[in-house]
């Protein structure tokens, strides 16, 4: 038999992290607008015409060419992020490890 004690402080930093990254996202996007042109999804991510042009012919991609020119849904987008970063993959365990004694 095993006892495991939870590090309440660390869990509480891990908490306040991602609580401190919603808040700053939910900001970011209601400052940016709700569909995204090319130039500016560009300006946004910082991505130049080559990653831009990779990432929009991507099938997974949320780009939508239905009103003429590729446009990108703000909303979509930050979902596709979501689920293409691999930070909180990699480290949630790593930072909220319970201790076994």
């Amino acid at each position: 038999m095993f006892n495991a004690t939870f590090d309440q402080e660390q869990f509480q930093k891990v908490i306040n992290v991602a609580v401190d990254q919603a808040l700053k996202r939910h900001e970011i996007q209601n400052q940016i607008p709700p569909v995204l042109t090319r130039k500016q999804f560009m300006e946004l991510t910082g991505v130049g015409e080559s990653k831009c042009a990779e990432l929009f012919n991507r099938l997974d991609f949320p780009v939508c060419r239905e009103l003429g020119y590729p446009r990108v849904r703000t909303e979509k987008l930050f979902e596709w992020m979501d689920e293409h970063t691999n930070w909180v993959k990699d480290n949630i365990n790593r930072e909220s490890k319970l201790r076994i004694i």
